[in-house]
């Protein structure tokens, strides 16, 4: 779990990120939540954007897709999704 202050310092850095999945009509795959998890691995944090033909929006994603990934949700404004998890990987610089 993570403080309120270091969601605030992540929230800053997923700023100028851009989304690197998008989530659409099929909804949370166990391909897609594989995927999402090997980003989170290599990067430790992720935007999603959450497309007009899924049938949720992303504040309703978030929590459900992040109990599946093991991570913790950082945003979800409009139609993006932030997650973060700390990566295992010892050569990655971790994030916080």
């Amino acid at each position: 779990m993570i403080t309120t202050k270091q969601r605030a310092a992540l929230r800053a850095m997923a700023q100028k990120l851009d989304p690197i999945f998008q989530l659409g009509k099929n909804g949370v795959t166990d391909t897609f939540v594989r995927q999402v998890s090997d980003a989170l691995e290599a990067r430790e944090i992720v935007k999603i954007n959450v497309l007009k033909s899924s049938d949720e929006g992303a504040k309703d994603i978030i929590n459900p897709l992040c109990e599946r990934l093991g991570a913790d949700p950082v945003q979800a404004i409009g139609n993006k999704i932030t997650v973060y998890r700390r990566s295992s990987k010892k050569d990655v610089v971790h994030l916080l």
